[in-house]
């Protein structure tokens, strides 16, 4: 019997070390793969003053960051065992959900699935826009870090201090970032600006403000500039979103049903093991090179095994009659994919911005679609997924020219009004490697696109400290002491009938 434990302890103790190897093999492999990957900034053209090593340096680690209450992780478990777990749900259970949204939870298409419990807060104005909030000042569970307002990043002070440049960075997914990546985009854009302005031994300091949060559309985000970023009074505010409101169904009219015998068919819903194996990726970088290896014996029929896009039916794209693709009237009311809205909006963001002393600056949007593209059908799986399963039915060649006249009007709408446009689009490198699907990027290309939008940037605020507008003489002039009260309570609740 003892030699029997011996033998096991040993073998435990092997296959421990050998994959604690593997995963260190796996991890060097993977920084090797980002070398060469980085490589793609010497594309990006550094504007003055900037030092190539910066790319390098990373944001300090945020003093914020602590541990999740144990209830949290409880919560996480009883979203496991309800096996409603597609999308963000287990991101949901930490999200404040506005209470005008919410309504009956009972009643709610989505909310009604979550374990009997939900964080709510009360809006100002009775508004269902924006449709939640994170928690302020927590660390949760996937590893998302919020300061006293709810957004991703280290503590700001409420009233703003001299010698300070604050810039507040809005938008969805693209914005806020992965909640477990280490940093978002918008950190390594202030933490280079302060290298920058070191380096010009400048006696100020940049803020920033990621106000950003996924699967929100331009009207959350005005709502969010007006009650959330505002009263915070930032110098400026960077708009970058482009797909939550992205609906080809705008110019195509009659669109075909999905035909089974041309698409393929969408996988079953996973199973413990595969969403054991989604969050261990997340971590682990031999999980994440197992659910890769684990994915090309799960290709459907049907689907060129070469990458290349899927076969889709047959669909006419309508344009609006009269528009011009090249040169848009930005004012007619019938622009495709949501861009009316979206305008509407951006000039609410806009007056609210400039109400409190700041301006607004606009990017545009990366996608990442081209006619004729063809992947790796294994490595970048999930591009593939994204591009012809989640925009099914449509075509690689209208969602690109759908995105490039988005970015068309975006550029146009920012010249009309005399706002910084920051053609993110322009530079930002079209490698694969740099992408999770065809808008959200790995941490590698999340970099790429804040040393992108910091090159971008870098003009406009040697132009404001040259003027003198920046940094304000007195920033903190007529705030409030402190910023409004955010105060989630909890919802309990218990739904008669279990939904279907």
């Amino acid at each position: 019997m003892r030699n029997f434990l011996k033998n096991t302890l040993l073998v435990l103790v092997s296959i421990a070390l050998c994959t604690a190897a593997a995963e260190g093999v796996a991890r060097w492999l993977e920084v090797t793969d980002d070398a060469d990957v980085a490589a793609r900034l010497d594309e990006i053209p550094r504007a003055a003053g900037v030092q190539r090593a910066w790319y390098f340096d990373d944001p300090a680690p945020l003093p914020n960051r602590g541990k999740a209450p144990p209830e949290w992780y409880e919560l996480v478990r009883r979203v496991e065992a309800s096996g409603h777990t597609e999308g963000t749900r287990r991101a949901d259970m930490f999200k404040a959900w506005n209470s005008a949204f919410v309504g009956d939870p009972c009643s709610h298409p989505y909310l009604r699935v979550a374990p009997e419990h939900l964080f709510v807060y009360d809006p100002p104005d009775g508004n269902p826009h924006p449709r939640y909030r994170f928690m302020p000042n927590a660390t949760l569970p996937n590893g998302l870090v919020t300061n006293a307002y709810g957004f991703r990043g280290p503590p700001v002070p409420f009233v703003r201090t001299p010698k300070t440049v604050r810039i507040a960075f809005v938008g969805a997914s693209t914005t806020v970032g992965a909640h477990h990546f280490p940093s978002s985009y918008p950190e390594y854009v202030g933490h280079w600006l302060n290298l920058w302005a070191a380096s010009k031994r400048l006696d100020l300091r940049f803020e920033v403000l990621n106000a950003g949060r996924e699967s929100i559309g331009s009207t959350d985000i005005e709502t969010i500039v007006r009650q959330e970023v505002a009263p915070l009074r930032p110098d400026l505010v960077i708009y970058y979103e482009g797909a939550n409101q992205f609906l080809l169904n705008t110019v195509v009219p009659a669109l075909p049903r999905p035909d089974n015998r041309v698409l393929p068919p969408l996988p079953p819903p996973k199973g413990a093991g595969a969403r054991w194996l989604d969050e261990a990726a997340k971590h682990f970088t031999l999980a994440r090179r197992l659910r890769t290896l684990l994915a090309a014996t799960d290709t459907p029929a049907g689907v060129p095994v070469d990458g290349g896009e899927w076969p889709k039916p047959a669909y006419d794209l309508v344009w609006p009659a009269g528009v011009d693709e090249r040169d848009p009237d930005i004012g007619r009311p019938d622009l495709p994919i949501s861009l009316p809205v979206i305008l509407r909006d951006l000039d609410r963001i806009r007056a609210t911005t400039e109400s409190v002393g700041g301006e607004l600056a606009l990017a545009s949007f990366v996608w990442l679609v081209k006619d004729g593209m063809v992947l790796n059908p294994i490595r970048h799986r999930q591009i593939l997924e994204y591009l012809n399963k989640s925009y099914a039915p449509f075509r690689y060649r209208d969602l690109e020219r759908l995105a490039a006249f988005q970015n068309r009007v975006f550029a146009k709408y920012a010249a009309a009004n005399h706002l910084t446009f920051l053609d993110v689009a322009r530079l930002m490198p079209r490698d694969p490697d740099l992408f999770v699907d065809a808008i959200h990027n790995t941490q590698t290309g999340v970099r790429l696109q804040g040393w992108v939008v910091f090159q971008e940037l870098l003009p406009l605020v040697e132009k404001k400290l040259a003027s003198g507008a920046w940094p304000k003489a007195d920033p903190g002039a007529g705030m409030p002491s402190e910023n409004p009260a955010f105060a989630p309570r909890e919802l309990n609740f218990t739904c008669k009938t279990p939904p279907a």
